[in-house]
């Protein structure tokens, strides 16, 4: 496994051991794979729209389809269908554009997959970021993250979307399994897609940011006791938290209340005793000095004006952090929702202020990427604003 340049920086020397290589398929160099046929293509939009449409009613039936949730999933459909212009436009780029490597096996579990967003431009070995994706950790899925892909790949960056076992094909400890060990093939495998193993970023959104959060802290105790370890925290930069729920005993009544019902929620977190071990708020004062020394920066984006996850999840996050001694900050966004800041701003087009910020800080030892940041091209308008602001007010997220 290919280190960072100063592995001991934030920390011991961590005992690192190599991945089962025969379980994973390995990437082509360069990342580079066969040219698929229009044919083939077309069969994968299929399969993904079939699986995507049996996650929709495995949710259904987990929480029980009364009057309640007729209505939100016929404020979903309206939702989706408003803004169908600029997902059409997206799903085009996801399954047609030679960037996008689609599926890429990380595991051997079921769902271990992740999608690829490689630049056009690689004059150089490129920033990664890795990126598990939301979905109240029922209907998570990894071309949720297609628009990130697009924009961040736009700006130089390679964007790694993970897919993970969802409830309830899995439980809250799988997921976060998941999203480790598709880390540690993030780690392992980056360069021979043009990546640079000392750029890695992990970033996660809503339940995703979640998930990463706990991989990223159970990490730092397995590698502050010497344990043995498949990716050390070193190699992570930042953390970036995009809408996420840090303290899961806090947010019970709150999701029970937004129709996440306290028996689904507390079965995906494996009973109510289980709820401070998948807590990163309760974790992380509980963590040793050493543990704490690992960790990278820890960069946590909220809207203000979200009610799905109130932004002071990422607030009293963010003070214990600080309390402990951690590296943070906050970056709020006055007035965003939930999906404000993931999906209708950047189907405005034009500057993006979630992805202007994350790109400052991938770039900000970099002034040649930051001069090509100011020269960029502004992404184009991919639904009108009169169908976005509707669309803000049907949201049932």
């Amino acid at each position: 496994m290919q280190q960072p340049a100063s592995p001991a920086s934030r920390g011991g020397t961590p005992r690192l051991r190599k991945r089962d290589s025969s379980a994973p398929s390995t990437p082509r160099a360069g990342g580079v794979r066969r040219r698929t046929t229009f044919r083939e293509d077309v069969g994968h939009a299929a399969t993904e729209t079939y699986l995507v449409t049996r996650l929709a009613f495995i949710l259904l039936r987990s929480l029980g389809v009364g009057s309640r949730w007729i209505c939100q999933l016929l404020a979903l459909l309206t939702y989706a269908v408003l803004l169908m212009p600029g997902f059409i436009k997206v799903g085009y780029y996801y399954f047609f554009s030679s960037q996008v490597l689609r599926s890429v096996i990380y595991g051997n579990q079921p769902r271990n997959r992740l999608d690829m967003y490689i630049p056009r431009e690689r004059r150089k070995p490129n920033p990664v970021v890795v990126f598990v994706t939301g979905g109240a950790w029922i209907i998570g899925y990894k071309a949720w993250g297609a628009l990130l892909g697009k924009r961040l790949a736009e700006r130089g960056i390679i964007v790694a979307c993970v897919d993970y076992r969802n409830f309830p094909q899995g439980t809250i400890s799988d997921m976060v399994g998941d999203a480790s060990e598709a880390i540690s093939f993030i780690c392992d495998t980056v360069a021979s897609y043009g990546g640079d193993p000392n750029q890695i970023y992990l970033m996660g959104q809503s339940a995703g940011a979640h998930i990463a959060a706990c991989a990223l802290l159970e990490q730092a105790v397995k590698e502050s006791r010497g344990e043995e370890i498949y990716w050390s925290v070193t190699q992570i930069k930042s953390y970036f938290g995009l809408s996420g729920g840090y303290n899961m005993q806090n947010l019970v009544d709150h999701f029970h209340e937004r129709g996440l019902y306290r028996s689904i929620f507390l079965s995906i977190m494996e009973g109510r005793r289980s709820l401070p071990q998948f807590s990163p708020e309760i974790v992380i004062q509980k963590l040793s000095h050493e543990a704490i020394a690992l960790l990278p920066e820890i960069v946590l984006f909220h809207g203000t004006g979200d009610y799905s996850i109130p932004s002071s999840a990422s607030e009293n996050f963010a003070d214990v952090l600080k309390k402990v001694g951690a590296k943070t900050k906050v970056q709020l966004y006055k007035g965003k929702t939930h999906t404000d800041v993931f999906v209708q701003d950047p189907l405005r087009g034009g500057k993006d202020p979630l992805v202007e910020d994350v790109v400052s800080i991938i770039h900000a030892d970099d002034a040649v990427a930051r001069q090509k940041d100011d020269s960029a091209a502004r992404p184009e308008r991919l639904v009108s604003e009169w169908q976005i602001m509707l669309a803000r007010q049907i949201s049932p997220f």
